[in-house]
């Protein structure tokens, strides 16, 4: 799953987009609405974690942008305001979600796994393919009952796999989902990471490697 976080509260951004990340998503990082506007029209998120209250542009136009430009990614409202008639306002702007400062990071990360299969088309809470089976909630991966501990690239990287429904995942698609905008394109990284998940996912192999296009389950 890919993130993008907007708050200009630098330690507080900083501090969420690092807890994520040990979730195993993909997060990018801006401090205003300007650069979020900048990042959803190149960038293919998820999900968006916005705060309400940011300079440039405010956090209610830049809802609007997402929705006015059709985004699959689904928006988490963030305000210091906890008044009803907030959120009410928040999500009739189109935001998916609506959370109060201050909040528990638990609480975070479950309405960003929510929002996250709520992605079209919609994934179930547990992904199960070719004996394995992977729950994003607990991260935890079992192969035909033995669970298999994963780095959390590895098990990011899975988890785009096995979304995938056994269709060809390139390696473009799964640096882009698991990997932030500051990977450079150009590494091997993708290729090793397959390598080394696919050898703790152990034998028989249910990574296919497609020459030329990618991977698949």
């Amino acid at each position: 799953m890919r993130v993008l976080v907007v708050e200009d509260e630098q330690l507080l951004a900083d501090a969420v987009a690092t807890g994520l990340r040990r979730e195993a998503m993909a997060v990018d990082v801006v401090y205003d609405g300007a650069a979020a506007q900048e990042r959803v029209d190149v960038n293919d998120y998820d999900v968006v974690v916005l705060d309400r209250d940011l300079p440039l542009v405010h956090g209610d136009e830049v809802c609007r942008h997402i929705v006015g430009l059709g985004l699959s990614a689904r928006v988490l409202m963030l305000t210091a305001s906890g008044d009803v008639s907030d959120r009410v306002e928040g999500l009739e702007l189109g935001a998916d979600d609506y959370l109060p400062k201050p909040f528990a990071f638990s609480e975070l990360i479950a309405r960003v796994r929510a929002l996250g299969r709520r992605a079209t088309p919609p994934l179930p809470p547990v992904l199960e393919r070719a004996g394995i089976r992977l729950d994003p909630n607990r991260r935890q991966v079992f192969r035909d009952g033995r669970e298999i501990h994963l780095a959390p690239k590895e098990f990011a990287v899975l988890e785009v796999l096995l979304r995938g429904a056994g269709t060809v995942v390139s390696a473009e698609q799964l640096l882009e989902k698991a990997w932030d905008e500051n990977t450079d394109p150009f590494t091997n990284v993708v290729r090793v990471t397959v390598m080394t998940l696919r050898r703790k996912l152990g034998e028989p192999p249910v990574i296919t490697t497609v020459p030329g296009a990618g991977y698949r389950i």
